[in-house]
């Protein structure tokens, strides 16, 4: 039902400076691949056969050479017998054989909501959008989870986490109304409360599935003061017309790439977890950790 996905990484990472002037954030690594691949592998696992990269000027050329094929790179490692590796470089391949890119490229940083109406032309129905800064570790990918939420409720839907109390002002919140487990109806969506005055605990995850009618909201919305058009404002819109806005408080754990510390965090629970580094890197930090 959900084929085509828009991939948001028009950012200029300035949070990653000095790093981002030599390497894009979505290519900066998480253990053994990059950020992107993550978000990749969600979509080609739950049947996005077209992604739409929204970048910025001059990002099309790395992503397109990180994904493309390698015939001298393979051939060297069949060569040396190194399969493991040559696995890691044919996992790559499969992604972009699975899904075809597409680029639009956002020139300057006017918002989310902005970013998303580069891509119109190319979606005339329901589809996904992933944020480059957010990475579900789930059994069962964050997308397939809303997929499956989506064939009944059939309007846009948010991701969902519950969050603490202290974090919640640092994210957008959402009031709203139990439909069904773990389904909610969207009342009110709330961009960075002031402390103690989050409607919910439940935060907004970098996953959505946008149905048409969306786009048209962004394009009346009236941008910010930062002259940013947002898609938490179009979505609010929506739902102050009577339009039906749902959410899903997804199952895994959300893990975060958008600043150093978080990118840092994330490398941890990653590499812990990893099946060659893992244990070696635990007795690792019991040897340094004093």
């Amino acid at each position: 039902m959900i084929n085509k996905a828009i991939i948001l990484t028009a950012g200029v990472g300035t949070r990653f400076l000095p790093l981002s002037k030599a390497v894009s954030k979505e290519l900066m690594p998480l253990v053994d691949k990059p950020v992107i691949q993550y978000l990749l592998e969600e979509a080609m696992e739950a049947g996005v056969t077209e992604a739409i990269f929204v970048v910025s000027p001059g990002k099309k050329k790395e992503i397109e050479g990180y994904f493309k094929k390698s015939p001298k790179l393979e051939k060297l490692l069949k060569e040396r017998k190194q399969d493991g590796l040559l696995e890691r470089v044919q996992r790559i391949e499969e992604i972009s054989q699975k899904i075809n890119f597409v680029f639009v490229t956002q020139k300057l940083p006017l918002g989310d909501g902005h970013a998303i109406l580069q891509a119109r032309k190319f979606i005339q129905e329901p589809c996904a959008i992933f944020t480059n800064d957010d990475i579900i570790d789930s059994p069962t990918p964050c997308l397939s989870q809303m997929i499956q939420v989506f064939k009944t409720s059939q309007k846009p839907l948010l991701a969902l986490n519950r969050l603490s109390e202290d974090k919640l002002p640092h994210y957008g919140t959402v009031d709203v109304e139990k439909i069904a487990s773990r389904v909610y109806k969207i009342k009110k969506i709330v961009e960075k409360p002031k402390a103690g005055e989050a409607p919910s605990d439940l935060a907004i995850v970098g996953r959505y599935i946008i149905t048409p009618e969306v786009f048209e909201y962004l394009k009346k919305v009236e941008p910010n003061q930062k002259n940013e058009i947002i898609l938490a404002d179009a979505l609010s819109a929506m739902i102050l017309d009577g339009k039906m806005v749902y959410g899903h408080e997804i199952e895994g754990r959300w893990l975060e790439c958008g600043d150093i510390l978080r990118w840092l965090q994330s490398t941890f629970y990653f590499s812990l977890k990893h099946p060659e580094y893992g244990n070696v890197l635990r007795k690792y930090l019991k040897e340094i950790i004093k």
